[in-house]
């Protein structure tokens, strides 16, 4: 394998696993620019949408080299993102070979999620409860919360493993989270409505697409930018639309 193949293998390696784990698209065009350049390669040039990767660059002698990778799946682990960048720091000064970093890179997508699910579940439930009495829920209103967020974050995770439908396993978890929450306080568990839905559906909100779609048009990428504000978007209305219907349905 030529140097340009290898850099280019290590570079989309790198990509993907930072765009797949929640990083911003300048961020991966920066990190993909400064490993070729560091490899010696000219004219780098890279373009990174929410679901794509181009990059093409120049090795002297043997002409320009681009490829194309696509990239379907997003999921949320920023540890993933920083170790991404370690390697890439680690690369352009000179303290790894670009064969240990592709096996690096090959070892941090491999690896599990930083947490074990378990404990995002339970986590959703500590922050379901959290939310209800941060907006004026009583005490006893975490517990139905807590249930309902746990509920509505096995739902999110399950459904979107087996029908691969992000935006379905959404509406599916807000509908179930708040038809829980419903039937909870109907049997006494909790008295406000009102503030426990809103902790259930608080760990669904999806900020971590919304904050990068603000940083991506604010550095210009206007595509990626608009593409991610337009996925926070349906996600919300996904949302919104399961919770409005277990309240129609239930109340």
């Amino acid at each position: 394998m030529g140097k340009a193949d290898q850099m280019m293998d290590i570079c989309l390696l790198a990509g993907e696993i930072m765009l797949t784990y929640g990083a911003e698209t300048y961020r991966v065009e920066e990190t993909l620019e400064r490993m070729a350049k560091a490899a010696g390669l000219k004219n780098v040039h890279s373009f990174v949408t929410t679901t794509g990767i181009f990059l093409s660059f120049e090795e002297d002698g043997k002409g320009d080299i681009m490829q194309m990778i696509r990239v379907d799946d997003r999921y949320h682990d920023l540890n993933k993102v920083t170790l991404v960048n370690q390697v890439s720091r680690e690369f352009v000064m000179g303290a790894v070979t670009a064969e240990e970093a592709y096996e690096k890179l090959r070892k941090i997508i491999l690896s599990p999620m930083n947490y074990p699910i378990w404990l995002i579940h339970f986590a959703s439930g500590i922050a379901g409860g959290a939310f209800s009495y941060l907006f004026g829920g009583g005490v006893k209103d975490t517990i139905p919360a807590f249930i309902a967020g746990v509920t509505a974050s096995i739902l999110l995770v399950e459904v979107e493993r087996y029908l691969r439908v992000k935006f379905f396993a959404e509406f599916i978890a807000a509908f179930t989270g708040g038809a829980v929450a419903i039937a909870l306080v109907y049997f006494g568990l909790g008295s406000n409505i009102n503030q426990i839905i809103i902790g259930t559906l608080m760990p669904l909100v999806p900020g971590v697409p919304l904050t990068n779609a603000v940083r991506d048009l604010m550095s210009g990428d206007l595509v990626a930018g608009v593409s991610r504000g337009a996925e926070a978007t349906i996600s919300s209305l996904s949302i919104a639309t399961g919770i409005a219907l277990a309240i129609t349905l239930f109340t």
